[in-house]
């Protein structure tokens, strides 16, 4: 099933049942914390799983691809990638990791600061959701093949679902030789 649409039929079901729970009442905020802080602990727990696996296996296959550029990282030209799997799926893995801190960050300053208990309800299962339909969680616990959908370089989720309308990672093999002939990048990153 469509993850957008899971999401989506995940928030209106806690809207609903938000609506029927008293968040000025102690006990249900007490109970809301416990639920949100096992959530992203959950989260937590699957990810380092998922990266024991990635170090275990130790696939040292080069990985080549041509990222494409990110004017909003100050980079205005395709650079040229030379990693291997395991470091790849590595830097994807620490980056949905980091991903959590953020999270716990920004319901932190909503709840504690500024005293909002909707938002740390409604982000009770979310996070689970998404560590379970992460690629390398995928690959890695699920046992799936990395073809489809799973080949890496992944291709970056637009944030409004659908098409991304950003350029995607080249791994066809003109791409890469003229990008190794430019002499953009391709160093391995050690």
């Amino acid at each position: 099933m469509n993850p957008q649409i899971t999401n989506l039929a995940i928030m209106l079901i806690m809207m609903q049942a938000s609506r029927r729970l008293d968040m000025e009442d102690p006990t249900i905020i007490f109970y809301v914390r416990i639920a949100y802080v096992s959530a992203v602990a959950i989260t937590w727990a699957i990810y380092q799983y998922a990266r024991a696996q990635i170090v275990k296996k130790n696939d040292l296959t080069t990985l080549k691809f041509v990222a494409p550029a990110n004017p909003l990282g100050g980079q205005t030209e395709e650079k040229l990638e030379v990693t291997t799997v395991r470091d790849y799926d590595l830097q994807q893995i620490d980056s949905a990791i980091k991903s959590i801190y953020t999270g716990l960050a920004m319901m932190g300053f909503m709840h504690l600061y500024m005293k909002y208990t909707n938002p740390l309800f409604m982000q009770t299962i979310s996070p689970v959701k998404s560590a379970l339909e992460h690629n390398e969680v995928q690959i890695h616990l699920f046992g799936k093949a990395a073809a489809g959908d799973l080949k890496r370089p992944f291709k970056t989720p637009s944030m409004f679902g659908g098409a991304t309308g950003a350029a995607e990672a080249k791994t066809d093999k003109k791409s890469v030789e003229a990008a190794e002939r430019a002499g953009n990048g391709g160093v391995k990153a050690e």
